[in-house]
């Protein structure tokens, strides 16, 4: 099964929409705005739930760097990753569990915050394919290194774990990528990092 990965533009708006799935139906979904917030801003007291649908088409269609990256499967759209530096994600550096093991303001450093991968395609190596190609495009970008904040699936103590659980990806994924482990902020989740 050839996965091929491409930068998300704005003519390959309707191949992440279907990424999405019916999710994607909802525009108060995430939409991956979760981590450009702050993260006291996440869900403010007594306001509309925001417009992330719009909100992510806008960013795209005006992004000089693409946000994130499409996977496809037989030209089939099948996940999606965002990635970008680390500092343009104040949900990350807001983040006080974060802040307390990760390095203030290291210049170069890029961040994956999420993945999400269609149903019929989950368990079939896209997750790591977007993984791949997210350390390319961030070195291709000039990152001089890459992390995320996946879930150490093997240390949960649910016997099945929901997808949505994972949607910052897996321990194990990042390590068959090449990524380290620097800290952990809470027993399942530890913080990785690829020097690029």
């Amino acid at each position: 099964m050839p996965i091929d990965v491409r930068p998300v533009t704005e003519g390959r708006w309707s191949d992440l929409i279907a990424v999405f799935g019916r999710r994607g139906e909802d525009p108060s979904w995430c939409w991956c705005q979760l981590f450009l917030r702050p993260a006291a801003a996440q869900h403010p007291a007594g306001h509309a739930a925001p417009d992330n649908r719009d909100a992510l088409y806008r960013e795209i269609s005006r992004a000089v760097v693409p946000p994130g990256l499409i996977a496809y499967v037989d030209d089939h759209p099948a996940g999606w990753t965002r990635v970008g530096p680390r500092a343009g994600f104040p949900g990350v550096t807001g983040n006080k569990a974060l802040s307390r093991v990760l390095a203030a303001d290291e210049a170069g450093v890029w961040w994956i915050t999420c993945f999400a991968i269609g149903r019929q395609y989950r368990r079939s190596g896209v997750g790591s394919a977007l993984l791949r190609a997210a350390v390319e495009f961030a070195r291709q970008h000039g990152a001089t290194a890459i992390e995320g904040h996946p879930v150490d699936a093997a240390g949960l103590k649910a016997a099945r774990v929901a997808p949505s659980a994972l949607y910052t990806g897996t321990m194990a994924m990042f390590v068959a990528a090449g990524f380290a482990e620097v800290a952990r902020t809470y027993p399942t989740r530890p913080v990785m990092r690829l020097s690029i």
